[in-house]
């Protein structure tokens, strides 16, 4: 794996978070434009919450978040300390704002916990782990949220939309069983494959790369064998509640504007929310800005009616601008952190 500190901090950059912002904001701007109807009142019809449901999606927010920490930390056998685990994990969030989610951030989740004192191994080990756990989630969830979904009251899952959905959910799935059988069960063959593929002439190009993917592969292979159910059962669950806990901040600030809701409206929007969740997995766009606001509008305005606008841009204010500050805010304090700490030693050791 190419671990290029210059690239990957490139890749932090501070001042990367414009973009997304820009995409997000000149979208609204664009709706606001071409919306006749339009009146300031809309944006302003935010401030109509019922204030319990608001607080609930903060409660929700934080349990998500320490669900990640907690995850992180188990995944690595306690080898990093609580304050670690909560650097890793906001500047994870903060490179996948950042970067478009088909780009992925392997290398920046790597070369993060490798930074923390993770050696080399352990460190890919437990980012391609992070991975399948991630993907699986979407592999066993998307089916259960499609038959939740009534098709009278999601018409839009037709067309374009549902090309993205299953290209999308495609991608992953075999992704994510081809990690699984290389990691658990023939990481040997699969570097095999890897390299035989990579012998045809077209492709040699990528040989010496699939080559290093296979010995990383096998080496990760090497060190989450053997692991107690205990641990698994953990991670898993951990998992679990934070994704879960990631789509219900949804569910309680559209309830903080549509008082009727009952709970098959609440599975339903749990549904639309993992499709649309599936979907931005291939936007071109950092962290689906723009995306996400035009899938957001089209899937729940039967909610929200003259809300919607409003509700939008409180959406991405709580769910997506906060990893952006926050990691423009605590990358330099990290950098210092990681990569001055043993000068200091030596120099104190020196004095």
């Amino acid at each position: 794996m190419n671990l290029d500190t210059q690239k990957i901090l490139k890749t932090l950059n501070p001042n990367k978070i414009w973009l997304p912002v820009a995409i997000s904001v000149g979208f609204v701007a664009f709706l606001v434009v071409t919306d006749d109807s339009f009146t300031p009142q809309k944006i302003n019809l935010v401030f109509q919450a019922d204030i319990f449901p608001i607080v609930m999606a903060f409660g929700v927010l934080v349990i998500k978040e320490l669900a990640y920490i907690y995850r992180i930390r188990t995944l690595t056998n306690e080898d990093l300390s609580w304050s670690s685990s909560v650097y890793v994990i906001l500047l994870w969030e903060f490179a996948s704002a950042v970067t478009p989610s088909v780009v992925g951030g392997t290398a920046v989740a790597v070369f993060i916990l490798l930074k923390e004192g993770i050696n080399l191994g352990k460190s890919i080990a437990y980012t391609m782990l992070t991975a399948i756990l991630d993907n699986l989630f979407f592999v066993v969830f998307a089916p259960v949220a499609l038959l939740l979904i009534d098709p009278n009251y999601f018409p839009d899952f037709e067309g374009t939309l549902k090309g993205l959905f299953v290209s999308s959910y495609s991608l992953i799935a075999i992704y994510t069983f081809i990690m699984i059988f290389a990691l658990f069960f023939r990481p040997r063959l699969f570097k095999w494959i890897l390299i035989k593929i990579t012998s045809i002439r077209f492709l040699r190009k990528w040989r010496y790369a699939a080559y290093q993917h296979g010995n990383e592969v096998m080496w990760a292979s090497s060190l989450i064998k053997g692991k107690k159910k205990r641990y698994w059962g953990k991670i898993i669950l951990a998992t679990i509640v934070a994704w879960i806990s990631r789509y219900a901040i949804l569910n309680c600030l559209i309830a903080a504007y549509a008082n009727d809701l009952v709970i098959t409206d609440h599975l339903l929007l749990l549904g639309k929310h993992l499709i649309l969740w599936v979907v931005m997995l291939i936007s071109p766009t950092p962290g689906g800005s723009g995306l996400a606001e035009n899938f957001f509008i089209e899937f729940f305005t039967v909610y929200l009616n003259e809300f919607t606008l409003g509700v939008t841009l409180f959406w991405r204010l709580l769910t997506y601008y906060p990893y952006l500050i926050i990691g423009a805010l605590i990358l330099p304090r990290w950098i210092k952190r990681v990569f001055f700490r043993g000068k200091k030693k030596e120099a104190y050791v020196k004095y």
